[in-house]
């Protein structure tokens, strides 16, 4: 009781750091990266001031900026220069993903690297959903959808991929994607699945990035809705039991009290994604002299980290790499 406790006396300059609870390193960071085979020089995204789509042939270079700031591992989204009504060039052999991770992996500055592939359909589609589509019906089907995933993922690993990281909240993906990586003796190739994935409007900066927009309806048959929380355990539970190395959640920062959930009681490691919008939002009101940029980014990585993640994929992760150094 006050006066002998006082709580204060550890808020003392550097003794804080002797009870600090929470530690962020750069090895907590997953860096994404936007591959455009359609641009001849990097091109920022106009709604995420700092990010850059980014040239197939620029991507090893990428890499070795990303490596030299002490990040281990990179997630790489793909901009094709063709789409079609089954997404075709998300699993070709010299597609816009495949040839960015073999520039990476046969460059030697990048080697140690950890290379990670979004797996879905979204960027290649004409109609812009993360599976095939009945039109009559203008409903994103299912169990169709699973096969070419599958057949992506194996591309990405026989381009160099070190995981695959299913994003399309198709029931059934991660067991279709394990199957298809083990027939093709890429057993040892872990998944990262976009497990609790919410139907949110904090995705709006990505679709101008990733040029995935959609043409017809919206995302809420397959992505969950926000007021759900129980539902999350249910999706992570199944994709741990079809064979889900790591499970993400998505968005982070409107979800940390499902992050919390998934880490406490499922005890896998567990992966958040920081997504577009947060990321546009804190870099607005910087940019309007409204919020210190620099606090806020490590407040809101602290936060996403002393809620449960173990590794966090933000569009901050070469700031919050500066910064920490």
């Amino acid at each position: 009781m006050f006066p002998q406790v006082r709580m204060r006396r550890l808020r003392q300059g550097k003794l804080q750091n002797l009870v600090r609870e929470t530690t962020i390193t750069a090895d907590d960071l997953i860096c994404p990266v936007f591959v455009d085979e359609n641009i001849e020089t990097p091109q920022e995204v106009p709604s995420m001031p700092g990010t850059y789509k980014l040239p197939v042939d620029y991507a090893a270079d990428e890499a070795k900026e990303i490596s030299d700031l002490g990040i281990p591992s990179i997630m790489i989204f793909g901009v094709p220069a063709r789409k079609d009504e089954s997404g075709s060039s998300a699993w070709g052999n010299n597609e816009v993903v495949q040839r960015a991770v073999r520039n990476i992996r046969n460059d030697i500055s990048s080697r140690d690297m950890a290379i990670i592939t979004d797996v879905c359909l979204c960027e290649y589609t004409t109609h812009g959903h993360c599976g095939v589509v009945d039109y009559d019906k203008e409903e994103i089907l299912n169990d169709p959808t699973l096969p070419l995933l599958g057949k992506t993922a194996v591309s990405h690993a026989e381009a160099g991929a070190d995981m695959v990281a299913p994003s399309g909240m198709m029931d059934g993906m991660v067991e279709s994607i394990r199957s298809e990586l083990d027939n093709n003796n890429f057993e040892n190739i872990p998944i990262m699945s976009y497990a609790a994935k919410y139907f949110s409007a904090f995705y709006g900066p990505f679709r101008d990035a990733a040029e995935s927009g959609y043409s017809f309806g919206d995302r809420s048959s397959y992505q969950m809705n926000p007021s759900n929380s129980n539902e999350a355990i249910r999706e992570v539970e199944l994709d741990i039991d079809e064979g889900a190395d790591i499970v993400m959640v998505k968005p982070a920062l409107p979800y940390l009290d499902i992050l919390y959930r998934i880490k406490d009681e499922l005890e896998m490691p567990t992966a958040a994604y920081n997504v577009s919008g947060e990321y546009a939002m804190i870099k607005a009101a910087a940019q309007n002299g409204w919020m210190d940029e620099n606090k806020i980014i490590y407040e809101s990585i602290t936060s996403i980290k002393r809620a449960g993640a173990d590794m966090i994929l933000t569009y901050f992760a070469k700031d919050m790499a500066k910064l920490l150094k």
